[in-house]
């Protein structure tokens, strides 16, 4: 059976120094977290205890594969809303508190930009005059180099994983058609005539499946590492979609892909399995094909469009819902909104795309710029429409062009001010968070399954989180408020 989906969602944002031309991107994503972190009232290091990148969900890892490295060395902190804020790499990384419901998702993750915007004005107040740190939530720097926006889906370890890979190979290449935020060009492979893709990431990738995320990036990845307890759960990492500023666009790309594991969990789909023929070849198809209407081959012969299999896979979750329900994706009416979102958005995409210029990245980015084109009589080859492209996705609110569209909004700024310093009631994130906001000098580390304690004379206590669902403000504020110290609380969960 289909257990409830938990959901987070780890964004990469590109960046860059401004008015220092030596400026290096790993040591700015320091400045940029230590500058906001060091306004906070306490700051809780991130422990790395139960990190282990390199496990394979397939049980072997293939020779020449590389898993990331764990960078122990970076600035990584963890917030009051439960959420991981840290250097990746090169890049300033937000990933969100796990959240219960899609649209509890959009709410952490537009904190998150918030998050980073007020960490670029931190980082003003420290840098020298005529210096600036700038971050864009893009997934290219133009030169070659892409980063990533990768989501997590608690799943049944029992689903055989070769059936999942299997089976959510057509879901991830084909959903771009509403997740993508759009690029002019293609770095993978240049041409003296950049045209417009749907998303930024699907060239970037070479492999069916694999370990990697960073190069030979794979559509299906396979890192084991559920977070959780191993015995019961598996966590799916997804690496392929694109960072969107678009709230309609996020709610789609983990709540339909979630509905899609639901449909694999209770194996539904194994009666009329669609495999492409050419993964890899079809993910970059699809980001071309900006008229939707390009076919993909099946292994079956068959040849259908990405809009014709989105459809298909939407009949099936339909049928799903009306003969089991959706309560997996979280209260009523959230499973319902859902669907029908997901209709109206292929049906818009199928009638006429420009209708949803006010929900998806891809459309609103390419209305923008035909029309800045059309206006100044110029090409996509033009720099100053490169320059739009990135301004685009441009952090800070005054210079957003994201910010300047009249773009449906899901959530409302209250409710996503509030998701900068408070967890989500409904999974384990509030009790990381609220131990956090009322006993953090005594917190020496956490992390997504744990948090130590450190009481000053007895050795260090870690308190196991391996429920996901568990730690939720209806488990545990009864508990919390009863506690006046955080030795109180250890003995109180010890009994």
């Amino acid at each position: 059976m289909a257990i409830a989906k938990v959901y987070g969602i780890e964004t990469e944002y590109g960046i860059q120094v401004v008015g220092n031309a030596d400026g290096n991107p790993t040591t700015a994503s320091s400045v940029l977290i230590n500058s906001y972190v060091s306004q906070l009232a306490g700051r809780v290091g991130w422990d790395f205890e139960d990190e282990s990148p390199g496990r394979d969900a397939r049980g072997y890892v293939r020779e020449g594969s590389m898993p990331p490295e764990v960078e122990t060395h970076l600035v990584n902190t963890v917030l009051t809303n439960g959420a991981r804020y840290y250097v990746d790499h090169a890049h300033p990384e937000y990933s969100s508190p796990e959240c219960a419901t899609p649209l509890e998702l959009v709410r952490q993750d537009k904190a998150g930009e918030l998050v980073l915007a007020r960490s670029m004005a931190a980082a003003r107040r420290v840098l020298p005059p005529g210096e600036e740190i700038v971050v864009y939530k893009n997934n290219s720097d133009g030169k070659g180099n892409s980063y990533g926006c990768h989501e997590n889906y608690l799943m049944d370890r029992t689903v055989p994983f070769a059936r999942l890979a299997r089976q959510v190979t057509v879901h991830l290449v084909t959903r771009q058609i509403y997740t993508g935020s759009g690029k002019v060009g293609c770095e993978a492979s240049p041409s003296p005539t950049p045209a417009f893709e749907i998303t930024q990431r699907a060239d970037f990738f070479e492999e069916e499946i694999g370990l990697e995320t960073t190069l030979k990036r794979p559509i299906v990845n396979t890192r084991d590492e559920p977070h959780a307890d191993a015995t019961k759960y598996r966590r799916l990492h997804v690496i392929t979609g694109d960072a969107n500023l678009a709230e309609v666009a996020t709610f789609l790309k983990v709540g339909v892909t979630a509905l899609v594991l639901l449909l694999i969990e209770d194996d539904v789909l194994s009666a009329r399995e669609l495999v492409l023929a050419n993964p890899v070849q079809a993910m970059r198809a699809v980001s071309h094909d900006v008229a939707l209407t390009r076919p993909l081959e099946l292994v079956s012969g068959e040849s259908i469009t990405a809009l014709e299999l989105q459809w298909e896979l939407y009949d099936a979750a339909r049928k799903y819902a009306e003969e089991r329900g959706l309560a997996e994706l979280g209260p009523e009416p959230a499973g319902r909104q859902l669907l029908e979102r997901w209709e109206a958005v292929l049906s818009g995409l199928e009638s006429d795309p420009a209708s949803l210029r006010h929900q998806l990245d891809w459309v609103a980015k390419l209305e923008l710029i035909d029309a800045y084109c059309a206006r100044h009589n110029c090409g996509l080859d033009d720099h100053r429409v490169a320059a739009l492209d990135l301004q685009y996705h441009d952090v800070r609110p005054a210079r957003s062009l994201f910010q300047r569209l009249d773009m449906e909004r899901l959530v409302t700024p209250a409710e996503v001010e509030a998701a900068v310093t408070s967890p989500p009631r409904d999974t384990r994130a509030y009790f990381r968070g609220e131990c956090l906001k009322r006993f953090g000098a005594s917190i020496v580390a956490a992390n997504w399954d744990s948090i130590v304690f450190d009481l000053g004379d007895d050795p260090l206590r870690r308190v196991p989180m391996m429920e996901p669902l568990r730690g939720s403000a209806a488990h545990v504020d009864t508990l919390l408020d009863g506690c006046s110290s955080p030795a109180e609380l250890l003995r109180r969960l010890g009994a």
